[in-house]
């Protein structure tokens, strides 16, 4: 009787131990794009739960800080930034407001996807007369495909930095993402093969990956500068530019006023087409994969139709 009670006893103890590491704490994670959002989940499956500050259909570049976005990060395990200076207006205020130390710059749970990303538009001088350029380059790296790669090895090597015993559950997970990507990227490149080379233009200069990604060639941009709302006198240049290099697509994104795009587009027989910047930006857009199957089947449907 007493061995047997010994033994119900050292069971008993035995769960006790057990049962934190069979009921382990999913990791909280806070991105600051939906694009991030997104790859996390693919890579940290169960063990994650992972929410964006900004949404997919507003300007990544302003965001308003809330007292909600605090505490998100007040107690999150892992902070996922894109880098460079993208959400500088919002982001560090809100990563010192928390008091988080585990997800400051430099700490374990903080991970940068910018980490070895090859950077377009890099500049070589700085200066106000430039608009609101980009001082380290083009931040909007997510919207080449084959970067993703990138951002879910980054986002793979942070999460199994801080939950090191779940290594080959992120690794296999991550390899699931990457041989998707890779036969997304065929098909998706097979369907804009035919337009490799098609000029058009953009209102803000935020698809340069994109453009490169896929063969295309923006001649001109709506604004005069970066940040720089379009002037008539600015409207007149691209619209001569559109007509002499016959270019009928204007890209935007949800956040831009279509106004001066239209009225462009009508005046030389062409089209606005608003794409998604992001994850999330229009609820047909569910996915990091969606992001391009949108915009594709939308160029490809532009371009078709002949409108370049």
């Amino acid at each position: 009787m007493i061995v047997r009670l010994k033994n119900l006893l050292l069971l008993g103890l035995i769960g006790l131990i057990t049962l934190p590491a069979a009921a382990q704490k999913k990791l909280s994670v806070v991105t600051t794009l939906t694009d991030l959002q997104q790859i996390a989940e693919e890579i940290g499956g169960t063990k994650v739960k992972v929410e964006s500050i900004a949404t997919g259909y507003q300007n990544p570049h302003f965001v308003d800080p809330k007292p909600s976005h605090i505490l998100k990060l007040a107690r999150a395990d892992v902070f996922i930034s894109t880098g460079l200076d993208l959400t500088t207006g919002w982001a560090p205020a809100l990563l010192t407001s928390s008091r988080n130390s585990k997800i400051q710059k430099g700490a374990p749970g903080y991970i940068d996807t910018s980490k070895d990303i090859p950077l377009l538009n890099v500049p070589t001088s700085v200066s106000r007369d430039q608009g609101d350029i980009h001082v380290y380059g083009n931040p909007h790296y997510w919207l080449d495909p084959a970067r993703g790669h990138i951002i879910a090895q980054n986002i793979f090597e942070g999460l199994a930095r801080i939950q090191p015993e779940s290594r080959a559950y992120f690794e296999d997970n991550l390899k699931r993402f990457n041989d998707k990507l890779d036969a997304k990227i065929v098909e998706w490149e097979t369907r804009m093969e035919p337009f490799l080379g098609s000029k058009i233009v953009a209102y803000h200069d935020q698809w340069p990956y994109f453009e490169t990604a896929f063969g295309l060639q923006i001649a001109t941009f709506m604004e005069p500068k970066p940040g720089i709302p379009p002037s008539a006198s600015q409207l007149a240049k691209v619209m001569d530019i559109m007509t002499k290099e016959n270019i009928k697509l204007i890209i935007i994104a949800p956040y831009e006023k279509a106004d001066a795009a239209n009225l462009v587009a009508n005046k030389v027989g062409g089209k606005v087409v608003t794409l998604a910047p992001s994850t999330g930006a229009f609820k047909e857009v569910k996915t990091y994969f969606d992001v391009f199957d949108y915009n594709v089947n939308l160029i490809v449907e532009a371009l078709g139709k002949g409108t370049n």
